[in-house]
């Protein structure tokens, strides 16, 4: 598809080497448990890296190396690689917190360190019934710092996720917790759909926190939800209709992001973190190139 005028322009006033210092990684929830498929086709379309989850690499767990070779032999990396599957995730409560901490410190240090990862992705478990409270955000922010302090150690950046329907998912709670925790211990992976989603100016967020950013999530929205500041969206309604779209799709102005990006000099990653596709929503493989054609034509990004 011909790119018109106004796309031209907005792709013209980015660097002719945008995106030279930033690498691009799959998400592996598409994947789900076939990581072998998944690095396969991450390599052949031109992606450099990928960001399981661990409940899709169990099998793996007792022997990483076996899955850094499958790795390395395709040329990429593991960006990192996300908390759960079977680990305590609780930051609110603090009758868990020593069993979350132990969990997470195990899984850093035999997991996740042998592959070199620079960070560590973490969500930060289900929502509680009603708005997050000062007490449960004090916790979480008490319990990111102890865990920020041994990840460290492992030359691992502690890095919350924040995520609709989870106790992080509304702007003041994400700037309670990043005002109480220690920005030498506590980082950010910044999902753009997932900030837009949850009200949140998403280049005032990357603005206010870039120092602090261990990595980058992308996904769109639907138009509609562009500069939206209203209630987050439901699990029901997306249970009906996908909330999560395509680059490009209009609710995300990554054209602006990524001139944020290289107006700082950010040169980590960026993964493309999307669920697998819903009947009717193409393949995987069709996906993908939607999504790389986009980060080529709209945004100068070589891959």
């Amino acid at each position: 598809m011909l790119l018109n005028r106004r796309q031209l322009l907005a792709s013209a006033a980015l660097p002719a080497l945008a995106a030279s210092n930033i690498r691009f990684a799959t998400g592996g929830y598409i994947w789900q448990s076939e990581i072998e498929e998944g690095i396969r086709t991450t390599a052949r379309f031109g992606f450099q890296g990928i960001e399981p989850f661990r409940q899709h690499i169990l099998k793996y767990l007792d022997r990483p190396l076996d899955l850094k070779k499958q790795l390395d032999a395709a040329r990429l990396s593991m960006v990192t690689c996300s908390n759960g599957g079977g680990m305590m995730v609780n930051f609110i409560d603090p009758a868990h917190t020593e069993q979350t901490i132990e969990d997470h410190v195990r899984f850093a240090r035999d997991f996740i360190a042998p592959f070199g990862c620079r960070h560590f992705k973490i969500n930060l478990g289900r929502r509680p019934p009603v708005p997050t409270s000062p007490a449960q955000l004090k916790t979480m922010a008490e319990t990111l710092n102890r865990l920020g302090r041994q990840t460290a150690k492992l030359g691992l950046k502690l890095a919350p996720h924040p995520h609709i329907w989870s106790p992080l998912e509304r702007e003041p709670e994400l700037r309670a917790v990043m005002e109480s925790t220690d920005p030498e211990l506590v980082y950010l992976v910044a999902d753009m759909a997932h900030l837009t989603l949850g009200g949140m100016d998403v280049l005032k967020v990357l603005t206010d926190y870039y120092p602090r950013l261990a990595g980058i999530h992308f996904k769109d929205t639907a138009a509609s939800y562009r500069g939206y500041r209203g209630p987050t969206p439901t699990q029901e309604e997306h249970r009906k209709v996908n909330l999560y779209k395509n680059l490009g799709t209009g609710g995300v102005d990554f054209p602006a992001v990524m001139r944020l990006l290289e107006k700082n000099g950010y040169h980590g990653w960026i993964t493309l973190d999307f669920d697998p596709p819903r009947p009717g929503e193409g393949s995987i493989e069709q996906n993908l190139e939607i999504n790389r054609k986009y980060l080529r034509e709209r945004l100068a990004v070589r891959i």
